[in-house]
């Protein structure tokens, strides 16, 4: 039997409806330690905010680390955190009807609300229907225009606490109550296929994750294979359909043209590295602290650390001690990270950090003159490296340096069979 937890922002939230001991605060779910269990859990993030760096963010994050069902998944949000992206699934939607819309509405500009892919407006049950197999959102406010025809103008995914009338917060309830029983299924993979490669590179790009040198060799490469190889850059967004597959070469992020890129070519049926999900999991690390806790992945401790919860910021000093790491969640490249060796600076950084994200790391620190790094690619290893600090630097970068020799350290690449075990 599954479990269903309904996560808030607050218990305030819930005050509208029936008391239920699965309705749990963000701070809660945040510090569960369900580990690999087997039973089946299904959440319901329902916080104020799902931008990006928030709490409802984090919430689905989380529950994809631990491999809970989470409503919305964190593609969804992103999807719905920018046009750009989620227009990219509206043509193909059922024509919305324009007889009946107009029976109902005179005016030019509707706005309607759906739950759990149901509405209460007749005219608009089978259009709520498509947006929830596309964008499976609990409570999602949609708003068409009508210009020769009616169109989607924007989706805004809404929490309980935007609920304000009764007639609302029934019908959310109602929705939930019917919801809550059926079986989440996940969409069907695309089929994927290779033909015509584009690589996404920016020669600008102070710290590319391939430089000048390894782009010929992957164009000499392609070419040896018979694939034919073009360099794009973000100006080509538009003719990114021309290509059969997709090789971002510029350092990915969410909020970046880069995962704009990677999503459209996804759309397209293009084969796509990195992917969207690899983008989304990928970049940020209270991701992948989770997904190591869960799987039990030995690593230095680690805490993750929330503003409100004054306790645990005291509980990661007292377990880990001095020096301690911190990093910012969306880091690379040695971004990001700032170790600290008391606990005024751990406050002190903490305090700038908390501004730009709702949750920090807090790493145990241990010395060591390089970093291990494996290259897997379609689930199987396909090299090892050693990424060595940079000179009289406790990271692979130095961005302080005014020595240009010295910005970064060394690397050995070799086989999987020659890294230790």
């Amino acid at each position: 039997m599954s479990q269903l937890l309904v996560v808030v922002d607050s218990l305030k939230d819930w005050a509208p409806y029936f008391p239920a001991e699965d309705v749990i605060t963000f701070d809660a779910y945040l510090s569960r330690q369900d580990g690999k269990k087997k039973t089946r859990t299904r959440v319901i993030n329902l916080c104020r905010s799902y931008k990006y760096l928030s709490k409802g963010y984090y919430c689905s994050l989380l529950g994809e680390a631990r491999d809970h069902h989470v409503m919305p998944s964190l593609r969804v949000i992103n999807d719905l955190n920018q046009k750009s992206l989620y227009t990219l699934h509206l043509d193909d939607l059922t024509e919305l009807s324009n007889s009946e819309i107009q029976k109902s509405h005179k005016e030019n500009d509707l706005t309607f609300i759906t739950y759990f892919g149901a509405t209460e407006k007749p005219e608009f049950k089978s259009l709520a229907k498509d947006l929830f197999e596309k964008f499976p959102c609990p409570i999602l406010q949609v708003s068409l225009r009508f210009a020769e025809r009616w169109q989607i103008t924007e989706l805004q995914a809404l929490s309980p606490h935007h609920l304000k009338t009764d007639d609302q917060q029934t019908a959310f309830a109602d929705a939930l109550d019917r919801f809550s029983h059926k079986i989440w299924r996940s969409p069907k993979a695309r089929k994927q296929y290779r033909y015509d490669l584009a690589i996404l590179a920016n020669k600008d790009e102070k710290l590319p994750p391939s430089d000048a040198k390894a782009i010929k060799r992957f164009i000499k490469e392609g070419n040896r294979l018979g694939i034919d190889v073009d360099i794009i850059d973000r100006k080509d967004y538009v003719r990114l359909a021309e290509y059969d597959a997709l090789f971002i070469r510029e350092t990915t992020a969410i909020d970046h043209h880069t995962f704009r890129f990677a999503k459209k070519a996804e759309s397209e049926g293009m084969v796509v590295i990195d992917d969207p999900t690899s983008i989304l999991r990928c970049c940020n690390k209270v991701y992948l602290t989770d997904l190591f806790n869960v799987n039990q992945v030995p690593a230095p401790k680690t805490h993750i650390l929330s503003k409100q919860d004054k306790a645990a910021l005291q509980a990661a000093m007292e377990d880990i001690g001095f020096p301690i790491v911190l990093k910012i969640p969306d880091g690379a490249f040695s971004q990001g990270v700032f170790k600290v060796n008391t606990p005024e600076e751990f406050e002190a950084k903490l305090q700038n950090l908390f501004k730009k994200s709702a949750l920090v790391l807090a790493q145990e620190f241990m010395f060591t003159d390089f970093d291990w790094r494996i290259g897997v690619i379609n689930n199987k290893p396909l090299y090892a490296c050693r990424y060595y600090m940079a000179k009289d630097h406790w990271q692979i970068y130095n961005h302080a340096s005014k020595n240009t020799r010295f910005t970064s350290g060394g690397f050995d690449t070799m086989p999987t069979y020659e890294a230790p075990k």
